[in-house]
């Protein structure tokens, strides 16, 4: 029975995310944050069917965000497209899982775009590349110019991201 109870535990954890050595910490790719029953609609990009009919192509708001993660304490990876700050700290940005997204039609669906909010501010020159960010997910919609966000991170570290 105890075999029974660990292959069991085993084989569940499989399909959740990894957990960081610090307390509790979840490490999140992109496609954590689509609900494991609407994944059949995205590319392995984390990117919807897009429609190309038309002049302007629209943000689609195809998917929903995973309620069961709002209140973690998680680390993901992503380009920063800053919104608030100065020419020395970002204080709110956008994070996005692939370079250029936002500023080139169409942007990401909500699911796979976080506001992130960093008061004490994230020096500018560490956001030119991939980053981790490091805070509290929030599931909460966010409507900007740019694009609608489905996830709200309140920041509180960036880390230099490392891809093994």
């Amino acid at each position: 029975m105890k075999k029974l109870l660990l292959l069991t535990i085993a084989l569940l954890s499989l399909s959740l995310p990894t957990y960081a050595a610090q307390e509790d910490q979840l490490t999140l790719d992109w496609i954590d944050l689509i609900p494991q029953d609407e994944r059949n609609q995205f590319d392995s990009y984390g990117m919807p069917a897009t429609d190309h009919s038309g002049d302007v192509m629209k943000q689609s708001k195809v998917g929903t965000v995973r309620q069961e993660l709002n209140g973690s304490t998680v680390k993901i990876p992503g380009f920063v497209i800053p919104l608030e700050g100065d020419e020395n700290m970002v204080t709110e940005f956008l994070l996005v899982p692939y370079f250029g997204a936002c500023i080139h039609v169409p942007p990401p669906p909500p699911n796979q775009i976080i506001y992130v909010k960093f008061p004490k501010g994230a020096p500018v020159q560490q956001l030119w590349d991939v980053i981790y960010v490091i805070g509290t997910l929030k599931t909460e919609t966010i409507s900007h110019e740019l694009a609608e966000t489905g996830y709200v991170i309140e920041g509180t570290a960036i880390a230099e991201y490392d891809d093994y």
